[in-house]
């Protein structure tokens, strides 16, 4: 059974410690926010900073990424929850200053994010190509799609519940969780730097290669937008049902989904080809969003996006895939981290633009957003298979072990 490789693979401790470590990103941005509503009573300024974060988590995660690359995950790992630490501290203490020294420490607690979810993706490979069980690689990405729909449905949940308590509280779980496990992880299982001691000729000396991870990072992008989309849509359709409450149980309900369809790619037979996935994935993506879409109007927006949510991690988890085969392994983690920076960005355009379309159109307008962002990951599928033309430039079915881009396998630390 493919999860228990996976536990032999990597210890018990790692499962655990590697959840708790990447749920301060699933709760920056909500304990942001009810942090400084608390202090400003205004909810504009609070969105405000709460949206400037979520941009600094993009644009810092390619150059923790390339860092790094550079000296070693676990230096860079162990720096990061440093710094992203004292950023939370410095963040309570502006939050009775200036609106500037708000905004601009909520911004460095984004520059700082460790980030977890990205570089843990680059250590399964190292790990499973080191100790020749490149097969498990598939079962770990779905395992770590999994884990990262849970956390986002698990982390506001506990921001939510720590609110009750104090709007102090959130921002203290998010800085207590970097302390004890964040750190931690990093120090116990991120990989030391491995191209110093790799025998000559192991490093492929080659580029990233820019238009096929822009093409990964814009399907990222559409992918965020449909999350962004759909988190306006419950809203929406919780408020004019006049049960706000719902919209959480609602959102939750298309995290658990997606996270169970993530799990059982782990299943998936290795003859279904990743070039074939990600096209199959893609559309049924954009099916997903078509019967969301339509089952809104004609049955109920719960069940419609309980249905929905079952075609959204697998078409990541052929995102992360590609772009790990296509990664050079000196450039392995920014790939992956410029990868994961297009979830936000996608996430916050969501927002703006079916929120605007909400305000006219309601449901059926956020609704519209989702299917037009999952319509262009179908044709950026479509658009790569057919650039590629079984070259394995643009998308590539080669296994990850006769990649000459990928280190052998002792080179993984």
């Amino acid at each position: 059974m493919s999860y228990r490789s996976l536990l032999g693979a990597a210890g018990a401790g790692f499962f655990p410690l590697g959840f708790l470590a990447r749920l301060p990103y699933a709760t920056s941005a909500l304990a942001t926010l009810i942090l400084l509503q608390s202090t400003t009573h205004s909810y504009a300024f609070a969105g405000l900073a709460s949206a400037a974060q979520s941009i600094a988590i993009a644009a810092g995660g390619p150059l923790v990424g390339t860092m790094a690359d550079r000296h070693g995950h676990r230096t860079i790992g162990i720096i990061a929850a440093a710094a992203n630490f004292a950023s939370w501290t410095a963040l309570l203490a502006a939050s009775h200053g200036s609106s500037t020294s708000m905004l601009a420490a909520a911004t460095l607690v984004g520059l700082t994010q460790p980030q977890v979810g990205p570089l843990v993706r680059v250590h399964w490979s190292r790990l499973v190509r080191a100790q020749g069980k490149p097969h498990l690689l598939s079962p770990a990405l779905s395992y770590e799609a999994a884990a990262d729909e849970v956390s986002f449905v698990a982390g506001p949940a506990l921001v939510g519940l720590l609110a009750a308590v104090s709007p102090l509280a959130p921002a203290v779980l998010t800085m207590t969780l970097i302390a004890a496990s964040t750190l931690p992880f990093a120090l116990l299982y991120a990989h030391r730097p491995h191209g110093h001691n790799a025998p000559a000729g192991h490093r492929s000396g080659q580029p990233l290669p820019r238009r096929p991870l822009a093409v990964m990072f814009f399907a990222m992008v559409a992918v965020g937008t449909v999350f962004g989309a759909v988190q306006t849509t419950v809203t929406v359709y919780a408020n004019t049902i006049d049960k706000p409450g719902a919209a959480g149980l609602i959102y939750a309900e298309f995290g658990i989904g997606s996270a169970l369809a993530g799990a059982a790619c782990a299943w998936l037979p290795q003859r279904f080809t990743l070039r074939a996935r990600n096209t199959a994935f893609a559309a049924a993506l954009f099916a997903g969003m078509l019967i969301l879409y339509t089952g809104a109007q004609l049955a109920s927006v719960p069940a419609a996006v309980a249905l929905a949510s079952f075609t959204v991690s697998p078409y990541m988890i052929s995102l992360y895939a590609l772009t790990e085969r296509l990664a050079p392994a000196e450039h392995a983690a920014v790939a992956m981290t410029i990868l994961c920076a297009g979830g936000p960005l996608g996430t916050a355009a969501g927002q703006a633009v079916s929120g605007s379309l909400a305000q006219t159109h309601g449901v059926d307008g956020a609704l519209l957003v989702a299917l037009t962002a999952s319509g262009a990951a179908l044709l950026l599928a479509l658009s790569a298979r057919l650039a590629d033309r079984n070259r394995n430039v643009w998308i590539t079915d080669r296994p990850s072990a006769e990649n000459p881009a990928l280190p052998a396998p002792a080179d993984a630390a």
